[in-house]
């Protein structure tokens, strides 16, 4: 399975991201005031896989007073960071439209004003559960795997 890059997340992002400050441009005026907390769940959900992650590699890696990870854990916890990786994309791209649409009009619009806080708190979230999708992706590597893609196996 190959590791999640940012060349891949990022055409996602830009999709999501023009997609939705399109649909926002259409219908803000129609839209419910924005939770300053809306957000925070990526960032509840970020720290877990981070602290996940650490324990993982300390595992992986061997290290003195740990058990060995069993293959299908492992499996599970790259699956996990790579859905992790593509939804804090996603969101990423939400809440960064959100603000594209919200940040021009802050001194024109009391509702735009009221509501930046919120897509800032989500997009700040998001990129978290995105560093901690990749980063427990790293982690989940054992020692022989390599950096190089084009170089061979070793087993």
């Amino acid at each position: 399975m190959k590791a999640t890059s940012l060349r891949e997340l990022l055409p996602v992002f830009v999709v999501v991201g023009l997609t939705v400050y399109l649909l926002i441009r259409l219908t803000y005026a129609n839209l419910p005031p924005l939770p300053t907390l809306a957000g925070v769940t990526l960032l509840v959900l970020a720290v877990a896989e981070a602290i996940l992650g650490y324990y993982l590699k300390a595992r992986i890696e061997r290290k003195p007073g740990t058990e060995p990870v069993q293959p299908l854990q492992a499996a599970r916890a790259v699956a996990l960071a790579k859905a992790s990786a593509v939804a804090g994309t996603v969101m990423a791209g939400v809440w960064a439209g959100v603000l594209g649409y919200l940040l021009p009009r802050l001194s024109d619009l009391v509702a735009a004003a009221e509501d930046a806080p919120g897509a800032l708190v989500g997009l700040i979230s998001a990129v978290a559960l995105v560093a901690a999708a990749l980063y427990l992706q790293h982690c989940c590597r054992t020692p022989l795997d390599s950096d190089d893609e084009n170089a061979p196996h070793r087993r």
